[in-house]
């Protein structure tokens, strides 16, 4: 138990600002079983953004509120996840061959394409978000906090199972030990892949408890990262950690932009 502490706070360090105990560090072994964790991240994440949609929406109006939620999100995660985005849009925008958009992606500085698609993929968020804490959704007639509240949870956990599944499932594409992300990328164990599953799904269950139908937004999302992992093998041999970064934020909106379409459709 003490193991899975250690390993949980190791994910937590990685992928968050959150502050963990002073024995935590980035040792490769644990880092890399911490990719079971990563959905689970993706509770507290959701958890701390509902947090403060819920107490700014109360003070001011939900439009406040999901900005204010959006800006904290990028706060407790330190913008990873909308790096790893621009630094693909950036690297395959410009990038004709796998050498150039590689190095273009480890470049730091952002590009026109990076700009473009972080101010296209937040008004994206921001829309639906609106829309659906509004309840201009499926959930108008069972609109609760607490639906809301599984929505945040849920479109985090499961973007990020969509994107640690790419590990289980394809190789790292770069070749020296300079990506931060590499550690995650050298081996898996069935317990990686259990617990990413577990965290991933777990909150939609339970949000389909309410109604069933919602189950329907896995196939949009997995086949959004279906089709990212088509194109990051075919131009780079793989992926990197950029790319899981990027297929978080698509598959993010993309859940959001489901449940309005179900509402909107069926």
């Amino acid at each position: 138990m003490k193991k899975q502490g250690h390993i949980f706070f190791t994910a937590l360090m990685f992928y968050t600002r959150i502050p963990c105990p002073k024995n935590i560090d980035h040792n490769p072994e644990y880092l890399n079983k911490a990719s079971r964790y990563f959905p689970l991240i993706g509770w507290i994440v959701g958890a701390i953004a509902f947090g403060v949609y819920a107490a700014a929406s109360w003070l001011w109006n939900a439009e406040i509120g999901i900005v204010l939620s959006m800006i904290a999100s990028v706060l407790v995660t330190g913008a990873f996840h909308e790096d790893g985005f621009a630094d693909v849009c950036d690297g395959f925008g410009g990038g004709w061959t796998k050498t150039k958009i590689l190095t273009i992606m480890k470049d730091s500085a952002i590009g026109a394409y990076g700009a473009m698609g972080l101010v296209l993929l937040f008004l994206l968020k921001y829309m639906s978000l609106v829309s659906l804490a509004k309840g201009d959704s499926l959930f108008t007639n069972y609109f609760s906090l607490f639906t809301l509240f599984l929505v945040f949870i849920t479109g985090h956990s499961l973007s990020r199972l969509a994107a640690i599944s790419i590990v289980f499932t394809h190789e790292y594409s770069r070749e020296d030990a300079t990506s931060k992300s590499k550690p995650i990328a050298q081996q898996y164990s069935w317990k990686e892949v259990v617990g990413a599953l577990f965290f991933g799904l777990l909150p939609l269950l339970v949000l389909m408890t309410s109604h069933a139908i919602i189950g329907l937004v896995v196939l949009p999302v997995f086949l959004a990262r279906y089709f990212l992992a088509r194109y990051f093998q075919k131009w780079i041999d793989g992926y990197t950690g950029d790319c899981l970064g990027a297929t978080q934020q698509v598959c993010e909106v993309i859940f959001y932009l489901t449940l309005l379409a179900i509402w909107k459709f069926i």
